[in-house]
């Protein structure tokens, strides 16, 4: 079964200050989303699922998507704030989406085969998307073994400002424990965290981080997710900031016995816009790969 790819673009970038799905890096004003579906249809995707909010449709649709229509079969899913279980409500002081779990879990009906997982404002690398293509080409629909490409932590840093990554735990290239760390950065040659609680915490170089590159199982994935947004919303839904990450769900899954998650190893260093003086950078290192022939001056 040909797997599908999952784009995650309904973030509001609030450390980025703008929409930055559509932040042009490349030479003829690509966006890093373009290089995303470049790299995941030469690896052999076919279809693609954006997920966004209703607000960003119009906007999204004629300057990004429409472009790829002709490459693979393009769906939408909308993640709305009102998209949740029945007996619960909407805090008044909500604005941002409910994260990156809810985002998933609203693709549900657009998605039938294994399917990988994305940030629209992610680059990961030609190599990861071969390689979790080539593994979820030979998945079932309801696999309880699941993927995952991991990122030395070292490799996934913002010169420009704190980060945010699922800090991986693992054994015999299998996940244990993926923990989400908000507030992460090199200081001095030091990767250190500060959690909710204002303690510190200290990452040692070459430990693995999720930058939400899963490969999931639909039959298997969509109703530990769907069981697990309804205890969130159960126990902090009425938190104006709190939110559902995929790898909290993906966690707690592990812990339950539910699912495996083998981790996938890429020669790729990943890199995105998380803070306005990340867009340099990241214009330097595409316009450096399309001089080295990775990609044309023109995607699509």
């Amino acid at each position: 079964m040909n797997p599908a790819l999952v784009v995650l673009a309904a973030g509001l970038g609030t450390r980025y200050g703008g929409l930055k799905q559509i932040e042009p890096v490349g030479p003829k004003g690509e966006y890093l989303l373009d290089y995303a579906v470049y790299d995941a249809i030469r690896a052999g995707f076919k279809k693609v699922v954006f997920v966004i909010t209703k607000s960003m449709e119009r906007e999204f649709t004629q300057k990004v998507s429409s472009r790829y229509s002709s490459h693979l079969s393009v769906y939408y899913a909308f993640q709305e704030l009102g998209a949740i279980p029945k007996g619960y409500s909407v805090p008044d002081s909500r604005l941002k989406p409910w994260g990156t779990g809810h985002a998933v879990l609203v693709a549900r009906d657009k998605i039938n085969e294994p399917f990988a997982v994305i940030n629209a404002d992610d680059y990961y690398g030609p190599d990861s998307y071969k390689v979790i293509f080539r593994e979820l080409a030979s998945r079932s629909v309801d696999s309880t073994e699941m993927c995952m490409v991991g990122f030395p932590v070292e490799n996934t840093l913002s010169p420009h400002g704190k980060v945010s990554r699922g800090v991986c735990t693992l054994k015999d290239s299998f996940l244990v424990s993926v923990v989400e760390r908000e507030e992460i950065k090199d200081n001095n040659g030091v990767i250190i965290f500060t959690d909710r609680n204002n303690n510190t915490g200290i990452i040692p170089p070459g430990t693995f981080v999720s930058m939400n590159l899963w490969g999931l199982a639909p039959e298997t994935m969509f109703p530990i997710l769907e069981e697990h947004f309804n205890e969130f919303m159960k126990t902090r839904g009425m938190h104006a900031d709190a939110e559902f990450y995929l790898p909290a769900a993906v966690n707690y899954a592990i812990e339950t016995g539910k699912i495996t998650v083998k981790v996938l190893r890429t020669s790729e260093t990943w890199f995105g816009l998380t803070h306005p003086g990340d867009k340099r950078r990241v214009q330097c290192i595409i316009a450096s790969r399309v001089k080295q022939g990775i990609y044309p001056e023109r995607l699509f």
